[in-house]
């Protein structure tokens, strides 16, 4: 925040979320500034829905967001509450604040509370307020045990102090935030997009290398596999039940979640494990008891393990001995095939293993179709020299990945950072102004 000056002039609000604040602003509680609406709905009004992502929204539009059905009220909306455009409704999901700004005119369920100004406001610069670090820890600390799914009550949300000045203050403060934040979520987009391209580019590096090799000038041959396209002429085009050997795991024929066969001395690797692993499965997040281990299946340490369920194709390398379920399956490979090179030939491979999956509630695999499918291989010095290749480049990869993560979690500070110093008057912006429009675009593209 160095580059922006302070007010001149402070005093204490005597609040702790607060502070200090300017010396010209006034404070009171939540419920002289805003007061609790309980207009019945309208028979014309929509029905609304709160999130913490898109705020108040029509439940249709929220349907089309997230991609998934939502249950509308059966029985009407007479028992639910009228909500107007600029509206704030408190949310059930109150864990980062829960409260939310309308842009709509609707109706939304009984167990929120509508809040509507009593004062002249820049409704922009409260949404930045309730957003804003400070005041979510506030809300916080006037809930006990506060988490996902408790509601806040207007009494909670009426005790906070808030701050509250002149309206034409409130929108420029608004504008500035409105501004630097639209910036910085210009950057970080564009670097959740390097890191898109970066996977792509690490999907289509691997391909190629397990499937045309390393030397651009070996002659070709059709290899008859539409995955698989032209391969090298001396690699040899075979089945992965040919390749390798499939274990399928096991957990006998029990209720799914019995806690009687967990919490013991053996590792038990799930979809998720192997999901979060990385090259080599180091840790496991369940175990089994003995009574668990006994309707389980073994694997060995250094065998390749497959998601074959929820986390589908997902693969790495047990690092330790350990059993696992049926979602899971497990390869040795013969002895001409590398075990790295089996595990880069099967991520390759996703494409044509994903068109093989049954489909339910979810993508399954099995070992029959796992081992039809067909993969390509060279000889085992020239497996291991691409899996040499590999593992140096796409390091490379992993380490420009952790520099754009690292710029992301760094101006997601920042952002985080300017709207608390902003609306709490930790900054004075009274005086910004909005960037000419070539100045703005030379923002954007710096």
């Amino acid at each position: 925040m160095a580059k922006y000056q302070a007010y001149a002039e402070y005093k204490d609000s005597g609040v702790e979320w607060l502070g200090e604040i300017p010396s010209h602003w006034d404070y009171f509680d939540g419920k002289r500034i805003f007061s609790s609406v309980r207009k019945q709905a309208l028979s014309s009004d929509e029905q609304l829905a709160a999130s913490q992502k898109y705020g108040v929204i029509p439940q249709n539009l929220m349907m089309q967001l997230n991609d998934s059905k939502v249950m509308l009220a059966l029985k009407g909306t007479e028992s639910f509450r009228h909500v107007e455009k600029n509206n704030f409704v408190i949310s059930l999901r109150s864990f980062e604040g829960g409260i939310e700004h309308s842009n709509y005119e609707g109706c939304v369920s009984p167990a929120y509370t509508v809040l509507s100004s009593k004062k002249n406001i820049d409704y922009r610069y409260f949404k930045y307020l309730f957003k804003s670090a400070p005041f979510i820890a506030a809300l916080q600390s006037t809930t006990d045990s506060l988490r996902d799914g408790k509601s806040i009550s207007y009494e909670q949300f009426g005790n906070i102090t808030l701050p509250l000045f002149s309206k034409v203050e409130q929108n420029t403060i608004a504008n500035f935030l409105d501004h630097e934040t639209t910036k910085i979520d210009h950057l970080i987009e564009k670097q959740q997009q390097l890191i898109e391209l970066l996977k792509e580019k690490r999907q289509a590096v691997i391909s190629h290398a397990v499937t045309k090799g390393l030397n651009p000038n070996v002659p070709m041959k059709d290899s008859g596999v539409a995955w698989l396209g032209e391969v090298p002429e001396h690699w040899v085009v075979k089945s992965y039940r040919l390749a390798s050997r499939i274990y399928r795991g096991k957990f006998g024929h029990r209720p799914r979640n019995d806690p009687a066969f967990y919490d013991g001395d053996y590792p038990f690797i799930q979809t998720g494990d192997v999901a979060r692993a990385g090259k080599y499965i180091t840790s496991y997040s369940q175990t089994l008891n003995e009574k668990g281990k006994e309707v389980s299946q073994l694997f060995p340490k250094g065998t390749l393990m497959m998601a074959i369920a929820a986390n589908i194709g997902d693969i790495a390398i047990l690092g330790f001995e350990a059993y696992a379920p049926d979602s899971v399956v497990g390869f040795k490979p013969n002895n001409d095939i590398d075990l790295e090179f089996l595990r880069y030939s099967f991520i390759a491979a996703l494409p044509a293993l994903e068109q093989t999956s049954t489909q339910s509630t979810q993508a399954n695999l099995n070992v029959e179709r796992i081992g039809a499918v067909k993969g390509t291989f060279p000889s085992l010095q020239e497996q291991r020299e691409i899996v040499g290749y590999l593992d140096n480049l796409l390091e490379q990869y992993r380490n420009l990945v952790k520099i754009a993560e690292n710029a992301i979690s760094l101006m997601q500070e920042r952002r985080t950072a300017l709207i608390s110093a902003a609306v709490t008057g930790k900054i004075d912006v009274r005086h910004w102004q909005a960037p000419t429009l070539a100045g703005a675009q030379t923002e954007l593209s710096a």
